[in-house]
């Protein structure tokens, strides 16, 4: 078997570098129970020159398998292992965009851009075979976006996405910031504001972009979708109609840093209140066969209880090995973890 060595990217988070290696690792091994045609194993973090790795095996890692690999959420660099050499690998990245889509807006609460990645990366890898992950084209739905931290992941993988968010500043902030960006890289796009109403009655406010990352691709129509609409989340199903999504995504408000804020975004409910509510409206969204991921504060909600939840909204949930493996700190008051579910075909 061919040993190979992955060299974990830095990260501005401090915290979240000491967990990226095992987080990684987990990922991968979410990636090997369906996605992946070779088996992985023997995976760990290693030292090579002082410097962090996560080493594994693997019999023949085909071009696909190559492909998915280049785009776990930490990667930085792979090599071949030979003896005491390391070969480089080109990675083939699914970025369709300058990464600055992603990195550059910096605001409090956000969300590690890394673990975004994770966990897009781990909710797709629960629902497709590596050639609709690779493939482009799969509708991401985000139902609390923020600042679109995951609207403009799943852009960079050339999916389209549609978000929710129920603070209009934030709303406002990602619509500007869209806008500006796609302005900057001179991409040829159309934009559009406009009230959203259902039965005569406004549901929120609503700012779309259709882009494409070539003047060819635009001009034969192979465009991609950014959405986010002003308003509450419990109301995205009056918003999309159902069976609408592919993937369902969302980091969820974690109850503590969120109440001291007196904003819109302070929450009205406990988290474990929201999530109960929330859940089956989402679950209504997704499509037979795709998945619903939730990252979550373990302080607020046991994860027995967020899994209850959704087996009672008909989902499937996925608790192999390595989805028990995400949980890490974030700070005092948060603990983070994520929970996958399938919506069966």
């Amino acid at each position: 078997m061919q040993q190979y060595a992955m060299l974990i990217a830095p990260s501005a988070n401090r915290v979240y570098s000491q967990h990226a290696g095992r987080m990684v690792a987990a990922e991968i091994g979410v990636f090997g129970l369906g996605a992946l045609a070779g088996a992985v194993e023997e995976l760990e973090e290693a030292v090579i020159g002082g410097v962090p790795y996560l080493v594994f095996r693997a019999k023949a890692l085909s071009g696909r398998d190559l492909r998915l690999l280049s785009n776990v959420s930490s990667l930085f660099a792979l090599f071949e292992v030979h003896g005491t050499m390391l070969e480089p690998i080109p990675v083939q990245r699914m970025d369709r965009y300058d990464d600055d889509l992603v990195s550059i807006l910096k605001y409090v609460g956000k969300t590690n851009e890394q673990f975004t990645k994770l966990l897009l990366n781990v909710t797709a890898a629960s629902a497709f075979d590596a050639e609709r992950i690779l493939g482009g084209g799969l509708k991401v739905f985000d139902p609390m976006c923020g600042r679109g931290t995951t609207l403009n992941q799943a852009a960079m993988y050339g999916y389209d996405g549609f978000g929710v968010e129920v603070d209009k500043r934030d709303f406002e902030a990602y619509g500007a910031f869209i806008q500006r960006w796609l302005k900057d890289k001179r991409l040829k796009h159309k934009a559009l504001t406009s009230r959203v109403k259902r039965d005569g009655r406004g549901v929120g406010q609503q700012t779309r972009v259709e882009f494409a990352a070539t003047k060819e691709l635009h001009r034969a129509g192979e465009t991609q979708v950014l959405e986010i609409v002003n308003a509450d989340t419990l109301r995205s199903g009056e918003i999309y109609r159902r069976r609408s999504f592919d993937l369902i995504v969302t980091d969820v408000p974690y109850g503590v840093q969120h109440a001291a804020v007196r904003d819109t975004r302070a929450l009205s409910r406990r988290p474990t209140e929201l999530l109960e509510a929330a859940v089956p409206v989402w679950a209504e969204l997704l499509r037979p066969g795709g998945a619903m991921g939730l990252s979550w504060n373990t302080y607020t909600t046991d994860r027995s209880e967020l899994a209850a939840m959704l087996e009672d909204a008909g989902l499937e949930v996925m608790d192999a090995g390595p989805y028990l493996d995400f949980e890490h700190r974030v700070d005092h008051a948060i603990n983070r973890d994520l929970i996958v579910a399938r919506l069966p075909r």
